[in-house]
């Protein structure tokens, strides 16, 4: 009796992949880093720029830690001292 195996898909080996920007400077995410990373229509994602130069790609999550501590700093509308002090009051509660 013949047993039949699965193939199954490997991921190339290349760790390198490229597209070209539209005058919109839009760009299609690659399809195997969009199954890599299990991307959907209407995902977001999110670049993070590290000090040598290199951006990392990722999938956000509904709560991601580290995207919010990314955006506190553009949040400055509610950086004043009357906030801190309202804040404060909410925890003694």
């Amino acid at each position: 009796m013949k047993t039949k195996t699965k193939k199954r898909k490997r991921m190339a080996a290349q760790t390198r992949y490229s597209s070209r920007l539209t005058s919109k400077f839009q760009a299609t995410i690659p399809l195997v880093i969009r199954k890599h990373l299990h991307l959907k229509k209407r995902d977001e994602i999110v670049y993070e720029l590290l000090s040598d130069g290199t951006v990392v790609i990722r999938k956000t999550t509904p709560l991601d830690l580290e995207y919010l501590k990314s955006i506190e700093s553009t949040l400055t509308e509610w950086n004043s001292e009357d906030d801190e002090r309202a804040y404060k009051n909410l925890q003694n509660l």
